[in-house]
């Protein structure tokens, strides 16, 4: 057992189209403690492209476009092998549903502010205090750093499907996301718009 404050998430294998070298079958459920402990010996190519989504559900994402918002589907990174419905649950276990949005009509992105917050060193791209981009959605930024890009995905994944941030002084914020790099630039990354 886990203490965290975060909620528990389910996953569920909804289709198979390849063999799985960790057996899962169509079926087989997962559950992830948190979106930071799944179960032992889980496939690493899933989480990788698995924790956009259970970091979204547990601040609070909504996806109006699944027939329950409070979950989305995933494909397996290796050759779309099998599929996943993640889900949240709830204290008592039960599977969080909010019906799919009927007045729903598409794609809605945000627009997002990322800012350097902090910058303790020397980095390659040259980042610097106070140095400010904007992006709509999930958009990459032109000659942005990958690897800052891809710590911050999550956080500009969440925060454009309504996540928010219950502990920063602006809910629709979030302050500490860190390059993996050394650490010496850490990101702000704002939702400019409901």
């Amino acid at each position: 057992m886990v203490d965290t404050p975060f909620p528990k998430l389910k996953l569920t294998v909804n289709k198979v189209c390849g063999h799985c070298y960790h057996n899962y079958k169509m079926g087989d459920e997962l559950i992830l403690e948190d979106f930071t402990h799944p179960p032992q010996y889980f496939c690493l190519g899933l989480a990788h492209v698995l924790f956009p989504a259970v970091y979204a559900l547990s601040w609070g994402a909504k996806f109006p476009f699944m027939e329950n918002q409070r979950s989305l589907l995933i494909t397996c990174p290796d050759g779309g092998k099998l599929e996943f419905k993640v889900e949240i649950l709830d204290k008592e276990g039960k599977v969080e549903f909010i019906p799919k949005d009927p007045n729903h009509k598409g794609p809605n992105p945000k627009k997002m502010l990322v800012e350097v917050a902090q910058c303790t060193g020397k980095c390659f791209y040259g980042y610097k205090l106070g140095q400010k981009w904007e992006t709509k959605g999930l958009q990459t930024i032109p000659n942005f750093c990958g690897a800052a890009f891809h710590t911050m995905f999550p956080a500009l994944f969440a925060l454009n499907f309504g996540g928010k941030f219950w502990f920063m002084k602006d809910s629709d914020a979030i302050d500490t996301v860190t390059c993996p790099d050394g650490g010496h630039v850490v990101f702000k990354v704002t939702r400019a718009e409901e």
